[in-house]
């Protein structure tokens, strides 16, 4: 089945709101939600082509995928200024994913080997898009983090400088995290699709 896996990301860089008095709180939030696409086919070939006709569109490259991760940061950060100095009081974090994911109309009436090679397929692309879910989770933490360690500015004006900038970099380094794991897993994926269907052959004898 000639499917490459990729994912649909959509990042947004944190505001910030100015508010005085009070210590560093950092807390992360995040939402997780699953969303279908129906699919019919009798054959992998079929699967393949309704995957093509019917997957979640990726803006990046203009091509429908078989599943796909849309992922949002948000949040807010808060200041206070003492002694002519200005410093992060509080940043929270949001982070929200939606995971779109196939569902076959056809599997109840299928042969078996038509599930086995579904189930195998679906399974793949349910952890591939949850993988960018945990990537995604990894750099809100990150992020939450370095805005902590962002100490002091002579002004609340400047510090509002930093916080962007460092937003602005952390999304950066997301999105290329999440480019690389699309390449290695683009590049993988025959020798993937084959191991796992010969382990789940070998599982049911």
């Amino acid at each position: 089945m000639n499917i490459v896996l990729k994912s649909v990301i959509s990042s947004v860089v944190l505001p910030s709101v100015l508010l005085l008095a009070g210590t560093v709180r950092a807390e992360t939030i995040f939402r997780k939600t699953f969303s279908y696409f129906a699919i019919s086919g009798k054959t992998p070939a079929e699967l393949d082509d309704e995957l093509a006709k019917r997957g979640p569109m990726a803006r990046a490259t203009g091509a429908r995928h078989p599943g796909a991760t849309q992922i949002k940061f948000g949040g807010s950060v808060t200041y206070y200024e003492s002694g002519g100095r200005c410093a992060v009081k509080d940043a929270k974090v949001t982070l929200s994913t939606k995971i779109i994911l196939p569902k076959w109309s056809n599997r109840r009436n299928a042969s078996k080997e038509m599930r086995l090679i579904w189930d195998t397929l679906a399974s793949d692309i349910k952890r591939h898009e949850e993988r960018h879910a945990e990537i995604a989770r990894t750099h809100a933490r990150k992020l939450e983090r370095d805005l902590q360690k962002l100490g002091t500015a002579s002004n609340c004006n400047t510090m509002k400088d930093r916080v962007s900038r460092v937003s602005e970099e952390s999304v950066a380094a997301h999105d290329a995290d999440q480019r690389r794991f699309d390449r290695i897993e683009a590049a993988n994926f025959e020798n993937r699709m084959f191991r796992l269907l010969r382990y789940r052959l070998e599982a049911r004898k």
